[in-house]
This record gives C-alpha cells, sequence and structure tokens, in this order.
C-alpha cells in the first residue's frame, strides 16, 4: 500500500490497523483489551484513541468511575485535531491500534486513508455494509470480520484468511476473551513481532542522550513487572540510575514514573520516546502572566504550605509545538500536586518546572482514586514525604 501522504512522508511500512463500527459496539473496549493481551507478550505497538471527543484512555477503563468522569474531555472544541492525527498515523514509529470512537462525522474518514489495515465490528448487517465500504474506498487489509453482539455467546466461525465470528458482552469493565478474541490477539502478534527487533535497535541507537532507560528491561533487572509499575519501585528505580545526567526514557510507564526521572535527570536535558513522535525533548514552560493557550491552570490552596495545580487541556488534542514556551502560573515554596489527563510529555515538563519551587512534588493518576478519595504518587521531596508514597487530594 505504497502511497504519498498529504505530510510530506512517503510509504510507512508499519501496519496501522482500524478497529471500526458504529458508536456503541464495543470498540474502544476490544482496542483496550487487545493492547493489554499485546503487552503480556511484549508486541510493541502502540494504542492510538483516534476520536478525542470521548476522551479515554488506560485510566478510563481502568480509574474509579466517579473521578473518570469528571476528569474526561468529553467533546473538542473544533476539527482541528483531524489533520494532527492524521499525521500522526501518517509518521508513527510504532505499529498501531487506531481505536476510532464514536466516528461521528464523514470528515473523519480520511483518517482511515492512514491505515493499513483494519477490523470490523458491527452489530448489524447494514452498519457492517456501511464500514465495508469506508474501508474498501481506503484500501485497507481486512483482518477481522465481527459481528457485536452484547448479550450473546462468543463464536468463532473461522480464523483465516479473515477471522470471523462473534464477540459478546463488550462492556466496560469487563476485559474481551474467548476463541474469537484470542484468533484476532493472534493475528495481531504476527502482523506486528516481525518489526519488533529492528524497530528496537533502530530506537534505542537514534537515541539523543549516551543514557538510554528502556523501562521493561529496567522493570526485568529490578524484578519488578514491566506492565504493572508500583509506586514503592520509585526510591529503587532513582537509586539505580544516575542523577543530574542526560537521560532518554523508552517504553511504557505510568505518568507519575516519567514525572520522576524527567525531574532525576534535572538539570541536564530528559527526552522520552513518543510512538506519535519519536524521540521528544519535552516542551520548555515558564513561569509568569499566563493568557489564553492549551492548557488551562487552575491554582488550588489547599494547605498554608500545599498547593494543588488542576491542568485541563482547553481542546480535545494538544499539539507539542502549540506549548513549547508558554507561561503558566508562578507558585510558592511547598507541596505541590500535580492533577489532570495529559501526554506525558507534557507531565514531564509541568514536573521539571514546578519541582524547584517544591518541597515536595506529587501527580495523580487517575488509576489510583477511589470512590472515596483521589491520590498522587510523590515524585519529588527533600525529605517528608518520601519518593513513592502516596497523598491524599
Amino acid at each position: 500500500m505504497m502511497k504519498e501522504t498529504d505530510f510530506g512522508f512517503s510509504y510507512n511500512p508499519l501496519p496501522a490497523v482500524a478497529i471500526g463500527g458504529p458508536p456503541h459496539s464495543g470498540k474502544s473496549v476490544l482496542a483496550y483489551s487487545l493492547t493489554r493481551a499485546l503487552r503480556e507478550r511484549s508486541v510493541p505497538h502502540y494504542l492510538l484513541r483516534a476520536c478525542p471527543q470521548d476522551g479515554e484512555g488506560d485510566w478510563f477503563h481502568e480509574g474509579e468511575p466517579d473521578f473518570v468522569r469528571r476528569i474526561r474531555v468529553k467533546s473538542a472544541l473544533s476539527d482541528r485535531w483531524l489533520p494532527l492525527l492524521r499525521r500522526d498515523i501518517a509518521r508513527r514509529h510504532l505499529p498501531l491500534i487506531v481505536d476510532l470512537g464514536g466516528f461521528p462525522s464523514r470528515e473523519q474518514v480520511p483518517l482511515l486513508s492512514e491505515c493499513t489495515h483494519g477490523i470490523l465490528l458491527t452489530p448489524s448487517d447494514e452498519a457492517r455494509r456501511e464500514w465495508a465500504e469506508y474501508f474498501a474506498a481506503c484500501g485497507l487489509i481486512l483482518l477481522a470480520d465481527l459481528r457485536s453482539d452484547l448479550r450473546g455467546e462468543n463464536h468463532l466461525e473461522t480464523a483465516e484468511p479473515v477471522v470471523r465470528g462473534t464477540l459478546a458482552g463488550l462492556e466496560r469493565g469487563r476485559a474481551a476473551s474467548g476463541p474469537v478474541f484470542e484468533a484476532l490477539v493472534e493475528r495481531l502478534e504476527g502482523l506486528f513481532q516481525p518489526f519488533a527487533a529492528d524497530l528496537y535497535c533502530r530506537h534505542i541507537q537514534s537515541a539523543p542522550a549516551e543514557l538510554v532507560v528502556d523501562l521493561e528491561r529496567l522493570a526485568r533487572q529490578l524484578n519488578r513487572d514491566p506492565n504493572n509499575w508500583l509506586p514503592q519501585d520509585l526510591p529503587m528505580v532513582l537509586d539505580y540510575l544516575p542523577s543530574a545526567k542526560p537521560l532518554a526514557l523508552y517504553g511504557r510507564g505510568p505518568n507519575w514514573l516519567y514525572a520522576a526521572l524527567a525531574v532525576h535527570a534535572l538539570p541536564a536535558p530528559f527526552y522520552l520516546f513518543d510512538a506519535r513522535l519519536g524521540w521528544t525533548l519535552p516542551p520548555a514552560l515558564h513561569t509568569g502572566p499566563s493568557g489564553i493557550g492549551p492548557i488551562q491552570i487552575r491554582v488550588q490552596k489547599q494547605e498554608a504550605a500545599l498547593t494543588q495545580v488542576d491542568c485541563f487541556l482547553t481542546d480535545a488534542y494538544v499539539d507539542i509545538t502549540d506549548v513549547e514556551g508558554i507561561s503558566l502560573p508562578a507558585l510558592q515554596e511547598g507541596g505541590i500536586i500535580l492533577w489532570g489527563r495529559l501526554p506525558l510529555w507534557l507531565w514531564a515538563a509541568l514536573a521539571r518546572l514546578y519541582a524547584p519551587f517544591a518541597t515536595w512534588l506529587a501527580v495523580a493518576q487517575p488509576q489510583l482514586a477511589t470512590r472515596k478519595r483521589e491520590w498522587a504518587v510523590v515524585v519529588h521531596s527533600r525529605g517528608v514525604p518520601p519518593i513513592g508514597s502516596f497523598v491524599g487530594l
């Protein structure tokens, strides 16, 4: 499927698999279940949620429901995100699973033209015909043709050359399972895994710092689960790595781990690998008068020596170039809690901005919220509370 894109990129050999179907057919649940299964098999890929109106991430499926509803960005303010996301799919640095979300408008169909393969997940013959036409018009190779049935039973019809069957019970809070799901995981593993060794070598060799930390390998060296980093792991991680040295961070990890290592590298540069951007230097932020911009900050004084900084994106998608050099409120010395739903490069930038002002700095993670309280992880401290401990919001 060789082609030139509208963004000046030539043919990208990495697969991008779109999951297509009407709203409420279970696409996001399937995408989340697939990415978890592939992570457990150490298959390199990235789940790109290509309909930011939904505002969904892993935290949406793993977080406490009341907290998720509060933090969720439900609607985009404009269609500005469409060409940005199309660009991101085109210049992907890892194989992608593309969750098309509600896909509410025909203006979003061009996103499919940057994908290579497709998974149909539809509840009716009419919806299947519509989405099959979308896929065919964009030249997608069909991997799976699945019927979504909330109350039915899982049933595998064929596994080759196209996975066909019924996926039942795709409800939030439940992981997909059964023979149809397992057959689909096998197909994706077979499609993505051949790229793994070459991608890893190219990514690591192109890192912009001498010290490159691969989080999966680091976890195994420290006898930790790479798919389940725990806050109490932080002191061991920081003791293991040199401080104040240029650092390039590679792999999947929670926001508080990225923030802690971004601060640990200060005043030296910190880089992270982003599946959309490649190796990325978090944008430089400054303190000062803050005007209208891509980030809205609400400063809440909790106590005399504690400030909570709530961070909101002013639209459902933020481009890294829009953030470079912006000014955010200065804070008094004391404890600082950062709260919000942000990309990792922005968490890193905020942590590096505010750590020098903080006697301690904590980062909230939606997955840690309970029905009664929200929690943040201390990522930087001059003593008390210690790094890796929890503080309540």
